[in-house]
């Protein structure tokens, strides 16, 4: 029910009428004060669409008063959708201005003689907790209410208890107590002692009150043995240990216990779950004997339920240390080493067990200890996992039912995790795969071609042997235009485009093509091209976006798609390029660039204001600005060919100390220098788009400083051949080849780097100082190398699947942008920077904000009146602040003077720092218009000085004190 009010609620409003944040408050507030309560009801339940537009504390805090009014006047049902919406909308509580005036509307209720009303305002009140968690009143309320002989009200002083508890340590320890008498008294029944019991969670926030909550519990669970009594205890107990950390381990052992010696099955299900939640939570608590009663009691228990929850517990704590705490050696007796074994025995019995869920934990375990464990003894488990796996995915390839295709991704993500440990078992695993690609259900074929392409991504060389398996069953696949079908058609491609790892043959393309023109629509070919796009197939995808052209409904889209099939054909360009040719690589990158030109047009013309496209147009303007940078590197060192230096130039540069003579002329000197300085610059430009790009996947980030790194090579290489040999150093780069490589571009890019730095060094140790010609070769073919390597569209080129953006609002603020606040000189403001971070559907899926750095400063823009001699530090403001956001709220404050007399640009810019501390300059960039006045007295003094007259003796005792 609950569940069902929240979506209700969050649905309610759908397509209103987009109006300004004070006309919205106005729209509902009229419905407030209507006489029908439909329309008063309906008004209500459009608040947390309001407050999630306008998320800032003005307008919060005159909408909660306003619903606070409609509490205290209103019948039972407003009071319930009111309660309603503060649940929903208390993330925005903490910005309600005028706390004391909203809480003493709302609590006027509480000495209503209607106990339904009581009822509502005590969980309004508990919902309400984190912003008044020390009010006296409140707390007394609910200990009041405990007593109450209506049900409706002490369930929901219960509720209001556990919330207060939470978080307050006054009321935790002022109402432990009553707790305790309660549930230990004959006169409350029992299901009442059951809503109490949970409170006792909340005990934690110091040592001694844990430790008496604790104790009562361990009292209620001897004394009242029955099944719901344990289960609510034992639960309870768990929540509070895991809260105060230090109970942890004992609590290990009293699950256990219970799981081991109570015959009851719902218990030792209880015991299963809160196990879990524990090794989830805390792993390095679990000791070597804890996993060993663990497994002992999964041998022995006939129950298939019991034995798939233990096996879950375990397979849970293999993935994490404590399973190399359980294998190392420590000093015992032999009969202890050999039980220690229990795990590896039960993970064997249970890989070929006839419940699918049983052994998919089984073989999860086996390739946690292979792959975390490097002990000999435990090498032979490899082929084991191997053979598990093997059959597991023969059973469940079959199987197109939800509980198949869960074990199934379970068993695939064990054989990516063991061939990238162990990679000589990768042959075998690839074998079956494609072995059963063929009699798999659809729903199973689309996962094992994920499974495919993520080991051939790790081990290209296995690629090669997949094609011919891959392009029969693309030829199999039936002619129906299922979803399932179409999600088939996409992820064959995709280990396709992987396993061929060069360029794709035509008989390749010709069989896609054919594919996708009899069974597959628009969205498919789509899908298919931009995997080709990714992994570096451009003739293909240029084929496909082309075909796309006329398929789309909106000339955004076209303009999309045009602009993608311009870049497609532009890097296709660049794939003729040879070593030693110098004229045809200039005429295929003018070719490339001209395609590129075309496609940024296109790409521009794409852009709308709701998705303005920032990344891929900063993207393809590197990648264009990169190309040219190229290619007037390669015409400069032409031009050193058809122009060389005289014989005599070495000799000249060593006579006069400027090394620059050795490249002969002037203009091939500062041709050289300004190409270093050029691609410092592009480097330190794509440094920026990382910087920007927060929401970018890992591999777009890696895929933006390849080509950063390659700006980066290229200077240095000029450094060290040409401009500055002696003092140019290689060392940061050549560690650089050992990281470990994600994808084919990065490995091809990472081969290409070593090779460049190999032959810049090896001609610096052979030929010092090197020949013009020499160093001109070597960097021609550097660009080449370089530019040989097809480029990879990464997914944020296509996809964004993390969204966000940070909302500024400025106080005080202007009614017209334009117009400027007016300030006298002799006075600071008070900014008041407010912020809302904003997120997608998925917040926080590849990073997260920790804190957001706020940076103020000012600029005079206009000067008025006359100039003075004023110190350097009052003619600018420059201020930084960091500031964590709670609940998604930030604000902060600057302090700025304006001394000199005239108009002010200030510029707030905020930047996000992530959980790892790295800064992202996120934006936004808000400005505003600050005039400063020259204050009344001042004016009036240098009036009077003008026209001769000295100061009253009143003025100059003004003039003393008047900065205070």
């Amino acid at each position: 029910m609950a569940a069902s009010a929240k979506s209700f609620l969050a649905d309610a409003g759908y397509g209103e009428q987009e109006l300004d944040a004070n006309s919205a408050l106005m729209e509902l507030d009229k419905g407030l004060r209507s006489g029908k309560l439909g329309e008063q009801c309906e008004a209500v339940v459009r608040f947390p669409r309001l407050f999630q537009k306008y998320p800032f504390p003005i307008l919060i805090n005159s909408a909660f008063l306003k619903l606070a009014d409609v509490f205290r006047v209103g019948n039972n049902f407003l009071r319930l959708c009111v309660l309603k919406v503060t649940q929903q909308s208390e993330k925005h509580l903490e910005k309600i201005l005028n706390v004391d005036e909203f809480v003493k509307r709302v609590f006027s209720v509480i000495h209503s003689n209607d106990p339904v009303a009581r009822a509502i305002t005590l969980r309004m009140l508990g919902s309400m907790a984190s912003i008044i968690p020390e009010r006296k009143n409140a707390h007394h309320s609910i200990r009041q209410s405990l007593d109450s002989h209506d049900n409706v009200e002490v369930e929901a002083a219960i509720f209001a208890a556990a919330n207060f508890s939470a978080q307050s340590k006054d009321f935790a320890a002022g109402i432990c107590n009553k707790i305790s008498e309660m549930i230990q008294g004959l006169a409350t029944p029992v299901d009442l002692k059951l809503k109490l019991i949970p409170i006792l969670q909340h005990m934690h926030h110091d040592a001694s009150l844990a430790s008496s909550s604790r104790q009562l519990l361990q009292q209620l669970v001897t004394s009242y043995p029955s099944t719901k009594m344990v289960i609510v205890t034992l639960h309870t107990f768990t929540l509070l240990a895991a809260s105060s950390l230090v109970d942890i381990p004992k609590q290990i052992q009293l699950l256990l216990q219970y799981l081991k010696n109570d015959p009851r099955k719902a218990v030792k299900r209880l015991a299963i779950q809160d196990l879990k939640l524990l090794a989830n939570k805390t792993p390095h608590t679990w000791s070597r004997e804890n996993i060993q009663a663990l497994c002992e009691s999964a041998l022995h228990t006939p129950y298939d339920s019991l034995k798939l929850g233990m096996l879950s517990v375990l397979s849970t704590l293999s993935g994490t240390i404590a399973i190399k705490q359980y294998f190392s050696s420590t000093p015992g007796t032999a009969a202890t080493t050999a039980k220690s074994f229990d795990l590896v025995k039960l993970a064997q019995e249970c890989c070929y067990h006839n419940n699918r869920g049983i052994a998919a934990h089984g073989v999860q375990i086996l390739t946690n200890i292979s792959a975390s464990c490097q002990e000999k003894d435990l090498l032979p488990l490899e082929q084991d996992a191997v053979f598990g796996l093997e059959a597991l995915l023969v059973l469940c390839s079959q199987d197109d039912s939800p509980g198949a295709q869960a074990t199934l991704k379970i068993t695939l993500t064990c054989m990516v995790k063991l061939v990238k440990c162990r990679p000589h078992l990768s042959q075998s695993v690839v074998e079956s795969l494609l072995t059963q690609l063929h009699s798999a259900q659809d729903a199973a074929r689309i996962l094992m071609c994920h499974c495919l392409a993520a080991i051939a991504m790790q081990l290209p060389v296995l690629a090669d042997g997949m094609l011919g398996d891959l392009m029969d069953l693309y030829k199999l696949i039936g002619q129906s235009a299922t979803d399932k079908k179409q999600e088939l058609l996409v992820s064959l491609a995709t280990v396709i485009f992987v396993s061929s790892q060069k360029a794709l043959s035509s008989e390749v393309k010709t069989v896609i093509k054919q594919q996708l023109e009899n069974a597959s629509n628009g969205w498919t070919a789509y899908r298919i091209a931009r995997q080709a796009s990714r992994m570096g197939n451009h003739d293909m995808a240029r084929e496909l976006y082309q075909s796309l052209l006329t398929q789309v409904a909106s000339e955004h889209f076209y303009f999309w798609l045009n602009s993608l099939k311009e870049f497609s054909h532009a890097e296709q360009c660049l794939t003729g390029l040879q070593e030693d040719n110098y004229s045809s690589a200039l005429s295929c990158i003018a070719e490339a660039l001209k395609s590129y030109h075309k496609g940024i047009a296109s790409l521009t013309a794409a852009s709308t204001p709701l998705n303005p496209l920032s990344f891929q147009c900063g993207f393809v303007k590197l990648r264009i600005d990169l190309l040219q940078a190229f290619s007037q590197l390669i015409c400069t060192c032409n031009s050193l060919k058809t122009s060389p230096p005289p014989a005599i130039a070495t000799t000249i540069a060593m006579t006069s100390g400027n090394d620059l003579q050795r490249c002969g002329r002037i203009s091939n000197q500062a041709c050289m220098k300004h190409s270093m300085e050029e691609f410092r610059n592009l480097a330190t430009r794509y440094g920026d788009l990382y910087q920007s790009s927060f929401d970018a996947d890992s591999a777009t980030l890696r895929n933006v400083e390849l080509q950063q790194q390659s700006c980066l090579l290229i200077s240095h290489a000029i450094e060290a051949l040409i401009l500055d040999p002696e003092s140019a150093s290689f060392q940061e780069y050549s560690s650089n080849g050992t990281a470990h490589v994600e994808s084919e571009y990065e490995r091809r890019m990472m081969s290409v780097f070593n090779h460049v730095l190999e032959e810049v060094e090896s001609l610096n140790r052979k030929y010092a100082p090197v020949s013009y010609l020499a160093s001109n070769t070597c960097l021609s073919n550097a660009v080449i190398a370089l530019l040989k390597v097809p480029l990879s569209f990464q997914r944020y080129f296509f996809q964004k699947l993390q969204s966000t953006s940070i909302k500024l609002a400025l106080s005080p603020s202007p009614r017209n942008p334009a117009e400027p606040i007016a300030v006298q000189n002799n006075q600071q403001l008070a900014l008041k920077v407010e912020g809302v971070v904003q997120h997608g559907s998925k917040p926080g899926l590849f990073r997260k904000i920790q804190s957001v750095c706020l940076n103020v400063s000012s600029v005079l823009q206009s000067k008025s009146g006359q100039d003075y001699k004023i110190p350097i530090d009052n003619m600018t403001n420059e201020m930084e602040q960091r500031v964590e956001p709670h609940n998604d709220y930030f604000s902060t404050q600057f302090l700025l003077n304006f001394v000199i007399l005239g108009t002010h640009n200030i510029t707030v810019e905020s930047s996000v720092i992530d959980s790892n501390g790295i800064v992202w300059k996120t934006g936004p960039k808000t400005t505003i218009f600050v005039k400063s006045l020259e204050d009344p007295y001042s004016q009036q003094v240098r009036l009077q000085q003008q026209q001769g007259q000295p100061p009253s003796q009143q003025q100059q005792q003004r003039t003393a004190y008047s900065r205070f």
